[in-house]
This record gives C-alpha cells, structure tokens and sequence, in this order.
C-alpha cells in the first residue's frame, strides 16, 4: 500500500511538472497580462489629483526627473513645524510644506502644485506608463512590440527603483517621541519604500517578456 501510494504521488508530481513545463509560454503571456494591469491602472490613476500629489517627493529627489517641476530645489522656512517639530523654524525643502494627505483636499497646496507642474507631468507620465503595459501587452502577438514594451518596463523599473538613493521618504523617519526610535533610516522601509522595492518583481518580468519575444523573433527567421 505504502509503494502504490509513493507510485501515486510520483505519478502527480509527473503530470505537474509536465504541466508546468508545457505552459511556459503561456505564463510569459500571464506576465505580460500582469503588467498591463499594473501598468494601466496605476498610469490611468495619474490624472486624479491624489496621485500626482503622491508623487512628488520621487520626482523632485531625481536628479533624472526633477527638471520637469518648477520648484525642484527650492527651500522655505517651516513655521508651524509642519514636516515635525523639530524642523520647527527651520529650512526645508518646499515641496514638504505642500503635501496633500491622501483623500484631503487643501487649496493652497493644490495652488502649489499647478505652479509646481505636478498635474501636467503627472498626466504626462501616466499616459506614458499606459503606452508601456500595452506594448507589453501586445507582444503576445507581435514579438519585436513585445520587446520594445518588455525592455520599456525594465528601464522603467530601473527608474523607480533609483528612488530608493534618491528620495529620502523611502525609510522611516525618526519623528521623535517620548522614547528613543530605534528603527529608522537605512534599511528600514517606510510604505513608500515598500512599494518601490517591489518594483524588482516588475524589473524581471519585463526582461522574461522581452527575452521570450526576442527568441519567437529569431525562430522565425531560421
């Protein structure tokens, strides 16, 4: 009983290796799915004003984006400490005084903004950003757009992930308190962090889209 069972289970694993491995292509093109949904929906998020608020702190640290705002670089006084009380009266980089909290709407700070460029780049980028995940996306069918679109995602990728040098929002702060914070800096992600780092996830799905559509193409030509 024990050796028909082993023979059993030897016999599943058999069939779902051999399903596995008959369905390579069909993943690739679940990875390319993948990507367009993320893509899509996080560029088509780019119009709403929360979004390119959001932003902001990545775009002004890059020293390969910050020239598309207008305030990139300036610094002001923070009066009423509000990036923390001990930058009370003290400089600060501009932007800081001027971030919307998620779901709140403060006109000043929206001024800032338009001023700032955050809302045309912000629907510029995200237009951009759909353009990528349908060119991945269509290399299910045509394999030299799929590499285009698979590269696209990679470089894009690369991009963000540079954030993690660049922007200092990425680690948790130390806010102070009324006991010591042990946790802070390098290497401790803050939820911006979080979400950039995963960003490795997509930086190797774009070279396995981009890989597949690349060997299709020369398969072709023999």
């Amino acid at each position: 009983m024990g050796i028909l069972f082993n023979k059993n289970n030897f016999n599943s694993m058999q069939k779902l290796l051999s399903f596995l491995a008959g369905s390579e292509r069909s993943f690739v093109n679940f990875i390319r799915v993948a990507i367009f949904i993320v893509m899509a929906w996080i560029g088509g998020l780019k119009v709403c004003q929360y979004e390119a608020d959001g932003i902001v702190p990545f775009v002004t640290n890059s020293p390969f984006m910050s020239f598309f705002y207008a305030n990139s670089g300036k610094t002001a006084i923070d009066e009423n400490g509000v990036t923390g009380e001990a930058n009370k009266g003290k400089e600060v980089a501009q932007y800081k005084l001027h971030k919307n909290p998620e779901g709140k709407m403060v006109k000043a700070n929206i001024e800032w903004h338009k001023e700032n460029n955050t809302y045309i780049f912000s629907y510029g980028l995200g237009a951009f950003i759909c353009l990528i995940g349908l060119l991945t996306l269509l290399g299910i069918w045509s394999p030299k757009i799929g590499v285009v679109g698979g590269l696209l995602t990679f470089g894009m990728s690369i991009v963000t992930l540079s954030f993690l040098i660049t922007t200092p929002e990425v680690y948790v702060p130390n806010l102070g308190g009324d006991m010591p914070t042990p946790a802070y800096g390098f290497p401790y992600l803050s939820g911006a962090g979080r979400l950039v780092l995963k960003d490795i996830i997509m930086s190797a799905g774009g070279l396995i889209a981009a890989s597949e559509a690349a060997r299709r193409i020369l398969v072709a030509k023999k």
